[in-house]
């Protein structure tokens, strides 16, 4: 099934391959739908949600639909824009009738490959996770079988369903098709994939930022590595010394899990500020101060997180590496916009 949706989108013009254009520089068109970059590994699927495309159509159908929400105006993507790397720019997330959230809303790049959801990882797959914001006040406040109902009466919903499921809209195929459509986000076409297929060299500073990211003084690299740039481990990393959200600790009541939260990946880091749990941070660079300085104390701190001395030059290295995790042809693939 999958090389089947691989050559129909061949066909339709969304598969396209590279073009070397000089030493420095790619022209990389976006992949084909489910097509993985061959340094990632294969996406796992649940046995009662397997890929099709009808599958795929509906959910994407659902994620740019505000019929999600109760007053009808906030969808998935009001949260997750393509534009932003799936992510919305804001501090935290604002919901229907303008209401403030709580927390700053994370990349859905390579969803497919995180163990748990939501900051504190509270969720172990993707078909439950739209659950949370559904019934969330502050988010589309809506109850799934309310949204059931709503999708009853709409004949495109009912025979997209049938299509896909075999059944008519309910709890299953809204949670099944939307994790359909998201584990199709794949992101691994930046610059530095590239570098990593031999396909680009990168340029002065984004080699020396590389050396400097995985470095033992600076320790990026055990966090977040990986082919999704984050070891996903749910841990504190000094931000607070005292924090209004106390994350995994809502979900065990263990004082170990005090202000943990799950470690995100960095890949389109360059266009999903403001950054941390809580959108606190407004850019890379205040970031990388943050961890210069060693964070603040607490006593979940996680213990690779000292103080070390970087320079400015050493910064713009730093910055200039991890701009090159930016994936461009992702972005921009049509296939995943309300187009």
């Amino acid at each position: 099934m999958q090389r089947q949706v691989i050559i129909y989108f061949f066909i339709i013009g969304c598969f396209f391959s590279c073009q070397q254009v000089n030493d420095q520089e790619l022209v990389i068109e976006p992949l084909g739908l489910m097509e993985i970059p061959d340094h990632f590994p294969a996406i796992e699927f649940p046995d009662d949600n397997g890929f099709t495309l009808e599958r795929w159509e509906l959910g994407k159908k659902l994620f740019y639909d505000p019929i999600m929400s109760s007053t009808g105006d906030v969808s998935c993507a009001t949260c997750h824009d393509p534009a932003l790397g799936f992510t919305d720019g804001l501090e935290v997330s604002i919901g229907v009738e303008d209401r403030m959230g709580f927390r700053n809303a994370p990349s859905l790049a390579n969803v497919a490959y995180q163990p748990y959801l939501l900051r504190e990882g509270a969720l172990s797959s993707i078909e439950m996770q739209v659950l949370v914001p559904l019934q969330e006040h502050h988010e589309f406040d809506l109850n799934i079988l309310d949204l059931v109902d709503r999708l009853k009466e709409d004949e495109t919903y009912r025979a997209m369903s049938q299509e896909a499921y075999n059944r008519e809209p309910d709890a299953f195929v809204i949670t099944r098709a939307l994790a359909n459509f998201e584990r199709s986000l794949i992101s691994g076409q930046s610059r530095y994939d590239a570098h990593l297929t031999g396909d680009l060299t990168l340029n002065q500073d984004e080699l020396k930022g590389e050396a400097l990211f995985f470095s033992e003084r600076l320790a990026c690299g055990h966090c977040h590595g990986g082919h999704n740039f984050s070891n996903y481990d749910i841990t504190n990393n000094g931000l607070y010394e005292e924090y209004p959200d106390v994350g995994k600790f809502r979900l065990t009541n263990d004082s170990t899990d005090l202000a943990t939260f799950k470690t995100p990946s960095l890949r389109n880091v360059a266009i999903t500020a403001p950054y941390m749990h809580d959108g606190s941070l407004q850019s890379i660079e205040q970031v990388i101060e943050h961890y210069a300085v060693g964070g603040k104390a607490h006593i979940n701190k996680h213990p690779l997180i000292d103080s070390f001395e970087i320079s400015d030059e050493e910064k713009t290295q730093l910055m200039a590496f991890l701009h090159c995790l930016t994936d461009s042809p992702f972005i921009n693939n049509k296939i995943f916009r309300d187009e």
